[in-house]
Formats: C-alpha cells, sequence, structure tokens
C-alpha cells in the first residue's frame, strides 16, 4: 500500500509542478481577481489585486499541514495535539515570512520562504519540548521527537517544491538570463528556459527580463524538493525517521544555498546572502540535534491509520480555514494595484 501510495502522491504533485511550470509565466496567471477599495473623485475605483501566487501558496501549505497529519496519523499520534502543534509552528512561520524579508531585504510588502523555514527550524524542537514538558505536568503523553520533526521536515519539502509555483506566477524568485549564464549551464537548463510576460511580474519591473529566457530556478527546485519529500517519505513509512529528516533537511537547504547563485533576483550583498547563511546554518543545527532529543521508543508507521486519521470534520473545516487565511495574507498584492470600472449591459435587462 506503501508503494501506491507514493505512486499517486508524486504523480499528482510532478503532474501540479508540469502544468503550472508550463503556464503560469504568461500574464494572464498572476492576477486571479480585483476586490474595489475606493472610489475616485473621477469616476473609476482603485482596487486590491487577488494574486494566484496567495492560491497556490495556499494550496502548498494545505497540502503540507495535511501530509504531516496523516504522517503523525500513521503512528497513532493524537490528533488534537498534532493539529496544535502545527498551528503553533504555523503561528511562529508565517508572520516571520514577512518579518525576516522586512529586515533583511528592507522590504515591507514582500515575503522569505527561506527566513521563515530557518525559524521554524530553530524553534520546531523546542516548541515540541514544551509540549512534552506540559504533558508530563499534565499527565499526558510525550510526544517522540524525531518522528514528529522528520514527519515536519517532510512536509515541508513538499509545501516549498509546490509553493514554487507561486513564485512562477508572480514572477519572482527568478533565474538569471540566459546569456549572463556559463555555456555547460545553458546546456543543461537551457532548453527548460522560461520567459516572462506581463509588465506587473516582478521578473519585468524588477529586472527588465520581460520576454528574456531565463534559468528555471523555481521549477528546478520544485521538482528537487518534491522528490526529496518523497524520498523523505518512503523512509518514514519505513521507520527510518532520524534517516528521514537529515536527508529532508540537509538536501533542501544545500539547495537554497546552491540555487540563489542561479537567481537574478536581488537577494542582499556580499558572496553569501543572509539567507544562503541560514540555509547553511540549520544543516550542522539539524544534525546536532539528536544530541538533545533522544528517543527510545520504537514506533510501526501505518499508513491506513495515517489515512483515516484525516477524515474529521473538524480538521477539514481548520485545514479549509487555514487555505482561506493563507490565501488572503499572501495573495492581497500591495505591490500592484488596479483601476476598475463598473457599467451596465443594457441589451442583457
Amino acid at each position: 500500500m506503501t508503494n501506491l501510495f507514493l505512486l499517486i502522491f508524486g504523480t499528482c504533485c510532478f503532474a501540479y509542478l508540469f502544468w503550472g511550470s508550463r503556464i503560469l509565466p504568461e500574464e494572464r496567471w498572476q492576477f486571479m481577481a480585483s476586490m474595489p477599495r475606493q472610489r475616485r473623485a473621477d469616476g473609476p475605483w482603485d482596487g486590491t489585486n487577488l494574486t494566484w501566487y496567495g492560491f497556490f501558496s495556499a494550496n502548498a501549505y494545505l497540502v503540507a499541514v495535511a501530509l504531516f497529519l496523516l504522517l503523525t496519523g500513521t503512528l497513532a499520534l493524537p490528533r488534537s495535539a498534532m493539529a496544535l502543534y502545527a498551528l503553533a509552528l504555523l503561528a511562529i512561520c508565517v508572520p516571520a515570512s514577512k518579518l525576516v524579508a522586512r529586515i533583511v531585504e528592507k522590504k515591507a510588502h514582500t515575503f522569505t520562504v527561506g527566513g521563515a523555514v530557518f525559524v521554524g527550524l530553530v524553534s520546531a524542537p523546542w516548541i515540541l519540548a514544551l509540549f512534552n514538558l506540559a504533558a508530563h505536568y499534565g499527565g499526558g503523553t510525550s510526544l517522540p521527537a524525531f518522528p514528529v520533526l522528520s514527519a515536519l521536515a517532510i512536509a515541508y519539502a513538499f509545501g516549498e517544491g509546490l509553493g514554487r509555483l507561486a513564485c512562477i506566477s508572480f514572477g519572482c524568485c527568478y533565474g538569471k538570463p540566459l546569456d549572463q549564464n556559463p555555456l555547460w549551464l545553458n546546456r543543461l537548463l537551457g532548453k527548460w528556459s522560461v520567459c516572462y510576460s506581463g509588465a506587473t511580474k516582478k521578473a519585468a519591473y524588477a529586472s527588465n527580463l520581460e520576454g528574456k529566457p531565463v534559468l528555471p530556478v523555481q521549477a528546478v527546485t520544485a521538482t528537487l524538493y518534491v522528490t526529496i519529500g518523497l524520498a523523505g517519505c518512503a523512509l518514514f513509512l519505513a521507520g527510518h525517521f532520524a534517516t528521514a529528516f537529515a536527508l529532508s533537511i540537509t538536501f533542501t537547504q544545500l539547495w537554497r544555498v546552491v540555487s540563489e547563485f542561479l537567481r537574478a533576483d536581488y537577494r542582499g550583498s556580499g558572496r553569501l546572502s543572509t539567507y544562503q547563511w541560514m540555509g547553511l546554518l540549520a544543516i550542522p543545527y539539524a544534525w546536532l540535534l539528536p544530541i538533545w532529543f533522544t528517543s527510545t521508543q520504537l514506533l510501526h508507521p501505518d499508513l491506513r491509520l495515517g489515512l483515516t486519521s484525516l477524515w474529521h470534520p473538524g480538521l477539514l473545516l481548520g485545514l479549509q480555514a487555514l487555505w482561506l487565511f493563507i490565501l488572503f495574507f499572501t495573495g492581497r498584492s500591495a505591490v500592484t494595484g488596479a483601476t476598475l470600472t463598473f457599467h451596465v449591459n443594457h441589451e442583457q435587462i
């Protein structure tokens, strides 16, 4: 059953990425709606744009949280405790995605996945320790450290991988133009190059790259992270929790460091950006965690149990609420605007 699950899930993820990588650079896939905000004196309305960036980000968060709950559900861990733990992490990481970008990039209206991941990785074990401390004094059951952290790392790999479609739709996190790369790199990735259309894509207004072929960094990242996530899932479901955790964190963060050398968007001054340093520091930090968080529990994942654990009305409603929150939190564009006019179609009356 595990192999079938991984085959179906992986096929769906890769089909989703293939579809998005092909069509999302088009201009029409940046804005999904515009909402009137205030009427001008001359008649038209100023509007707030709701972007596909928010839609695809919400999808990624939804899949990541659902997968985390599924994997921890395979171990019969308390569903309410896992949902509360995920909520506590989201309460830290989601605001951090804006706060870290404001500190590092000096920009108030942008998001950083790298910064949020680093904050989440640093805080996740200690939040888990607080949960276990509360369980100890409250007479509850302690949560096993590495199975939970492993499920979290795998869910993150899928979340960031699928979330790269949001970057493609908005035209951010874009690669270098082909004419600025070594020949061997263009031979390797040039045939999958991306051309963004639309003056409101970030690649256009920030780097004047509209219509110019650039390296498909987002698509490569998405494919690599989903592949790492699938490998991590296989290891997790086989009971190799620490290995799954180390694999997921090590390779995703190594690629974060490497991929920034292939990007053309501004990531800060210096030979290594702040986000690259975060990625580099995350790896030894993750490898040192077994020193502080040891576990003697022998757990055997049961995929059927995990799939069944997701079928709960409260949990499903909570996931829907999370999707809506992320849609509006990340999807309301502050760096673009809209001018709206309305009229009556008299022939339709």
